[in-house]
């Protein structure tokens, strides 16, 4: 099977690649390195068939779709405190991008494309309960915006043209390989990276909003999963754990993983963040056969692991280690 992972050089994408080349798969990965890195792929060896370009070239996706037989679209400008800033190029980038692979995926005749997505679509739309797929969504910032047009326009493709599509919403994924030193960080490496530095980790708010944390190997798993499941074409999923943890739940489990005492630093809420994520998984278990695979304290230590090794003499080959699915 050959596949296309567009930003295939970030964190998700390189995972996914590093799965399927271990599964015998020819992987083709498309990336800017705008947010990917070069070094992702260099612990892969040779293997790897790069084109680089970015996907708001419709010339560029349709050169790399060619010949694929799955599409796993991982390419995205990340963050919702990003979009905030500069709603202009994330649209660029979440929408005609994605437009772009899809229209190349159709004109290439791609068996199926499978889309990344996000649980910040769902925005006010569900409230505070577990957020279900059929749940209405009302997204806040203009990244959970862009990546809501995404699904519109992947659903619209499935209708009108038969293109085979299956979008799964994330929910906080964290894991080796994710970058901690932008100004945009998740909170998991953003919070190990302080601790692991002495120093405080910082929350903006008051820390008991709550969040869906979800390890990388777990996303890897519904991917592969999503490649060949018989219901799936034309439907969306959520991907997570399916538990709750607060902020401050989050800071107390890695200070005690890692015995530190650095206490949290408070500061007023950011915009465009929602108070409470968690995903029900009823329909991801039962169409996908999903059932995430690491729990959140498992994927904590196996991420701490890989920043300690990072830190180390020879980091880049401690790397090859920490990287598990």
């Amino acid at each position: 099977m050959k596949v296309l992972i567009t930003g295939g050089a970030g964190f998700i994408g390189s995972h996914l690649t590093a799965h399927l080349l271990e599964q015998g798969c020819e992987v083709r990965v498309l990336d800017n390195f705008a947010t990917g890195r070069r070094s992702n792929l260099a612990t892969l060896g040779g293997e790897v068939d790069l084109v680089e370009g970015d996907i708001q070239s419709y010339e560029r996706v349709n050169n790399a779709v060619s010949g694929c037989e799955i599409v796993m679209h991982q390419a995205a400008l990340p963050s919702v405190p990003r979009s905030i800033q500069d709603p202009l190029t994330s649209n660029a980038t979440n929408v005609i991008g994605t437009l772009n692979v899809l229209l190349a995926a159709r004109d290439h005749g791609v068996r199926r494309v499978v889309l990344a997505s996000s649980s910040s679509v769902y925005g006010r739309g569900a409230g505070t309960s577990a957020k279900r797929e059929e749940q209405p969504t009302l997204p806040i910032s203009p990244y959970a915006t862009a990546k809501l047009a995404g699904e519109g326009y992947a659903r619209s493709f499935r209708e009108v043209y038969g293109l085979e599509t299956v979008t799964l919403r994330y929910f906080n994924v964290f894991g080796p390989l994710q970058d901690p030193s932008s100004q945009y960080a998740a909170v998991v490496p953003n919070f190990i990276s302080a601790l692991l530095a002495g120093r405080r980790p910082l929350i903006f708010g008051d820390g008991e909003q709550s969040r869906d944390f979800t390890y990388v190997a777990n996303v890897v798993q519904a991917n592969m999963l999503a490649i060949d499941a018989p219901k799936a074409a034309g439907r969306l999923y959520n991907v997570a754990c399916g538990e709750q943890v607060t902020l401050n739940r989050l800071v107390r489990e890695l200070r005690e993983l890692l015995a530190s005492d650095a206490e949290p630093v408070f500061a007023a809420p950011r915009p465009g963040d929602i108070k409470h994520s968690l995903a029900d998984l009823s329909l991801a278990r039962a169409e996908l056969g999903y059932e995430p695979a690491v729990p959140l304290r498992e994927g904590l230590q196996r991420t701490i692991q890989y920043f300690r090794a990072e830190e180390q003499p020879g980091g880049l080959d401690a790397m090859v280690g920490a990287r598990e699915h």
